[in-house]
């Protein structure tokens, strides 16, 4: 393989020294170093220089696999494909000597990480791993530029210098994280650049069409999939950081045109609390090589502003409670080749060369820490363990028991972030629910991984900071609708049963045989609704249960789904191999039912077993809705469920055929640019028997324009101090104080304004200007969990075997309570918050509102969520919300029907 890319790389070095009339390695690069001639540049690659044009994926590709060919410094691992089946690389940089001991060092790595036997190695002498990631947005387009830089220096610098940092180091380089992105934004803007490069701002070359590059495939933020690894990209990249275990990543980003440069730390009260306060002062050390390195070209920064370190599914942050240190990047964008700002014109170039500064000081930083950092990672693990047995918690206990195939997938997840996870010994009763063995998952404390264990399980409410960048609260049992429960004191004789060094699919089954008079199966399996959807597909008759029944002893629950034989076009083997099939893929126990003569409730053939139609969905997905909202919802039924929405723009409404569709969604979004007579063919839809399913702004929209009659509290921030659930945030040392934080009568705030002891009656005390924006910012709900009741017995509660939900909320839409009393099946409670931060006068708008409403239009109806069911594909607990609308919609009804006469 490697002749074969040297004889390319000949041919390519010829080609591109042709097209090449002069190198700019000098902008970007050191000097004061020679540079291996063997080594192709990545304009004699490319045929042109860095930050004359985007370089696309494929272009990429081939200068790292040609460096690969050329150097005996470069090794190259392919670790995942993304979904549009691009390849993911990682580029393994340092000394032929330590590529030859690679796997040796990896070894030293992990017992770096087990305090059992990290006392044992002699830190001095082993190399650290510096990880460097680029452009985990594909629009940020200077860091994956910046990597074919950084990658040839590191590959054809020459001199003691270099030479002592590649025996010292390994350098990992992930040159592209989001190939997909990258490809749509690349392709953007060099299919619009001018010969005479154009910086208007409302150039169509800085304004790329909807969605936009930043985020993969199915339209999610990469960068916020670390801990709920919804993707092949994220689980791929994370099999190698683990593998592994570097001591320093670095994440490289870009923000807005406006700005300048940002390097981490960021506000130092809004890092994670299970993050030590060690970490922040390497991030500290490590920054002011950056800083010297960004002063010495006369690029402006500020550090310690903006950006946090909290939640630990984001690039530079999961490697904070890894015993790593995370370093975000964000330059500011030219958002194509060029674009006026406000600091001048931002250039394309530009942005690159500071990325590859930075890339540059930080190997200088891990020259200098490197014994620092090896350290550092040796005490976080060794600390964690004194940790996890001075603690109360000894496990976490989590399961379903009606629905295995969810544990599974939380289990499947946990065990890939290398945390061991067991079976219970015995049954267990905690918090008045029964855990059996065979259904239930145990994660104890006590190993390497115990703070983040406690991240994945922990229920927080009280924050030193008010705001947050993103999310504030994640419990993945939460996130799955599972039973949770702590456990504080071990059983007689112990919890710990088998260690699940992979854990398995439930394995799915068929009761009875082909004889059976009908087939039945409970809607409380994850993926029943797959299992409907095939059978649907196959044009069988399937029924739903709307009210429970028995078969024999067994009790079968509103939603159950009913096949029965006889009624079938296709013969009774045919039924009978179909049923085998979807039991098996889906992890169900299907029940081969012998009479229509139940014992108790429904008899088989009752009206109130009501036949199904196969969903035909649309997905409104185009300028005006979120691209994230409407991607989880077209992952969900995609990846899933094996199911084939239509993406159809919102301004095309007019024009389409809407008859071909039993179900619409309407996203999170604003939705102007639906024309009005597209309004009223919508509203005619619905009205024919359809199911409108709008959710969050999106139902909103709805309301606003007159197409539901539900009613949503008034929206806009609360003039108020930001409080944390417990009481007001303390104050942020490195940020302006809040009006939360006022000082005693007399004393000055850190703004240098005297607090007025007794404002005029109706007026709201003065408050200093430069706190006015976190004032505000307080008021949002970037993401928290909240507890609501849900009516079993409605088809929007069909699988659930509890009322209690948990809901994941990241705005302040607020939704009334509809008059009708069976409008609102899932309510929160007069206490919502379970897990995260929510200021006191929100709380008070949440308490008790609605968080589902549906309302009769004609023979049909509009199901509104007010929160989005899908949340970043890990939010399982609240999927079957938006499924029983897609598939329950059809016989849902706000409103009894009128009595039918005999």
């Amino acid at each position: 393989m490697r002749k074969y890319y040297a004889l390319l790389l000949a041919a390519l070095i010829t080609v591109g020294a042709q097209a090449q009339t002069k190198s700019n390695l000098a902008y970007y690069l050191p000097q004061n170093v020679t540079y291996n001639p063997a080594i192709p540049t990545p304009a004699a690659v490319l045929g042109y220089e860095v930050g004359e044009w985007h370089a696309s994926h494929d272009q990429l590709l081939m200068y790292m696999r040609a460096v690969d060919a050329a150097s005996d410094r470069v090794t190259i691992t392919e670790y995942a494909r993304t979904h549009e089946n691009r390849p993911l690389l990682l580029l393994t940089i340092t000394s032929p000597e330590n590529q030859r001991n690679i796997a040796q060092i990896k070894a030293d790595h992990h017992k770096l990480t087990d305090p059992a036997e990290s006392g044992k190695l002699d830190v001095s002498k082993m190399p650290a791993v510096l990880w460097m990631g680029y452009s985990v947005h594909g629009n940020e387009p200077s860091g994956t530029n910046a990597s074919l830089l950084a990658v040839y220096y590191l590959a054809a610098a020459q001199g003691p210098a270099i030479d002592e940092v590649l025996r010292n180091t390994v350098v990992l380089v992930d040159p592209s994280i989001n190939p997909d992105g990258m490809t749509r934004f690349s392709s953007w803007v060099n299919s619009r650049r001018s010969k005479n490069l154009v910086t208007d701002p409302a150039n169509v070359e800085q304004n790329e069409a909807w969605p936009g590059g930043r985020f993969n495939h199915y339209w999610f933020d990469l960068n916020r999939d670390w801990l709920p690894l919804q993707h092949p990209e994220s689980r791929g990249r994370l099999k190698q950081f683990h593998e592994w275990k570097p001591n320093l990543l670095t994440d490289h980003h870009e923000m807005g045109t406006n700005s300048t440069f940002f390097f981490q730390p960021g506000v130092v009260s809004r890092k994670h609390p299970l993050t030590p306060d060690r970490n922040f002062e390497l991030t500290q050390k490590i920054g002011a090589f950056h800083a010297k390195a960004l002063d010495k070209i006369g690029s402006l920064y500020f550090t310690e502003e903006n950006y946090d370190d909290f939640y630990y599914g984001k690039g530079s942050t999961y490697p904070d409670v890894n015993g790593a240190v995370g370093i975000l990047f964000e330059q500011a964008s030219s958002r194509g080749h060029a674009q006026e700002g406000a600091n001048g014109v931002v250039r394309f170039p530009f942005t690159i060369r500071n990325q590859v500064t930075t890339t540059l000081s930080s190997i200088e930083a891990m020259q200098a820490l490197r014994v620092d950092l090896l350290n550092y990672q040796r005490d976080f693990y060794q600390k964690a363990a004194k940790e996890a047995s001075g603690q109360g918690v000894r496990a976490y206990v989590f399961g379903a028991e009606q629905d295995p195939a969810r544990s599974y997938e939380l289990a499947r997840i946990i065990r890939q972030h290398q945390i061991a996870v067991y079976r219970p010994k015995s049954t267990l009763q905690l918090n008045g629910r029964t855990f059996n063995p065979a259904d239930t998952y145990v994660v104890p404390t006590d190993q390497p991984q115990f703070r983040l264990i406690q991240a994945m399980f922990e229920e927080r409410s009280t924050f030193k900071d008010s705001i947050f960048y993103d999310i504030s609260a994640w419990t993945l049992p939460r996130a799955f609708g599972l039973d949770m429960a702590s456990v504080t004191k071990l059983p007689k004789g112990g919890l710990l049963g088998q260690r699940l060094d992979s854990v398995s699919f439930p394995v799915g089954k068929v009761t009875g045989d082909k004889t059976a008079y009908a087939y039945a199966f409970s809607w409380h399996g994850y993926y029943a609704p797959r299992a409907l959807n095939t059978l649907l597909a196959r044009k069988l008759v399937v029924k739903v249960a709307t009210e429970p029944f028995s078969i024999g002893e067994r009790k079968m629950d509103y939603g159950t789904i009913m096949v029965p034989v006889g009624v079938q076009t296709v013969p009774a083997d045919t039924v009978f191999a179909l049923m085998q099939q979807v039991a098996a893929a889906n992890g169900l126990e299907v029940v081969g039912i012998t009479t229509g003569l139940s014992a108790q409730g429904l008899k088989l053939g009752s009206v109130n077993f009501v036949t199904l139609k196969k969903p035909e969905i649309m997905l409104l997905a185009g300028p005006g809705v979120s691209p994230t909202d409407v991607g989880e919802a077209w992952h969900l039924l995609d990846q899933r469920f094996g199911m084939t929405p239509s993406l159809v723009a919102p301004e095309s409404l007019d024009r389409v055929n809407l008859d071909r569709y039993t179900v619409i969604v309407a996203s999170d979004g604003t939705y102007n640019g639906i024309p009005v007579a597209a309004r009223e063919k919508l509203r005619a839809w619905v009205q024919r028997g359809n199911t409108l399913l709008a959710m969050g702004k999106g139902a909103k929209w709805l309301a606003n324009n007159g197409l539901s009659a539900t009613k949503f509290k008034a929206s806009g921030p609360t003039p108020t101090a930001p409080e944390t659930a417990s009481g007001p945030a303390a104050p942020s040392p490195t940020a302006p104080a809040t009006p939360a934080l006022a000082t005693a009568p007399g004393a000055r705030d850190r703004a240098g304004a005297v607090p007025p002891a007794a404002p005029r009656t109706g007026a709201l005390p003065q408050r200093p200007y430069v706190g006015m924006r976190n004032t505000a910012s307080a008021q949002e709900i970037t993401g928290a969990i909240f507890h609501a009741r849900l009516d079993l017995t409605h088809p929007l509660g069909y699988g659930y075997d509890s009322p209690d939900v948990y809901l994941f909320r990241d705005h302040t839409v607020f939704m009334e309570r509809s008059a009708s009393p069976y409008a609102n099946p899932l309510m929160y409670t007069a206490k919502p918050l379970a897990s995260g931060f929510i200021s006191k006068p929100n709380e008070l708008k949440l308490r008790s509102t609605a968080a589902a409403d549906v309302a009769d239009v004609g023979a049909g109806r509009i199901i509104s969520l007010v929160d989005n069911p899908n949340f970043r594909a890990f939010w399982y607990g609240t999927n079957k919300l938006f499924l029983n609308s897609v598939f329950f919609g059809q016989i849902i009804r706000a409103n009894a029907a009128p009595a039918t006469e005999e």
